[in-house]
């Protein structure tokens, strides 16, 4: 069963589903900066666009472009920006 999830206004909005093997999401996130909170491991992949991220206990931002993806740990938190509108895979364990 597919579920749509909207954050932000509708700024972000995501479609979960069951992937093979981990729980998932595919979703846009729109121009905007934006912080993001996390209950489980996240593993995000930028299909498209590019996302800047100042992930936990980094002093850096760091920019993701397609097809690069970095880790979240859970129940922690992160802050993301971009210009353009991002797609995305995220996985979670």
């Amino acid at each position: 069963m597919l579920k749509v999830n909207e954050y932000f206004d509708g700024r972000a909005k995501s479609i979960s589903f069951q992937s093979s093997t981990l729980p998932a999401t595919v979703g846009v996130i729109s121009p905007g900066e934006y912080e993001f909170g996390t209950t489980k491991r996240e593993t995000m992949t930028v299909l498209n666009g590019a996302l800047t991220v100042l992930l936990p206990g980094m002093e850096e931002w760091m920019t993701y472009g397609a097809g690069e993806f970095f880790e979240v740990a859970g129940q922690s938190s992160f802050k993301a920006r971009t210009d353009v509108d991002v797609a995305y895979l995220c996985t979670y364990q």
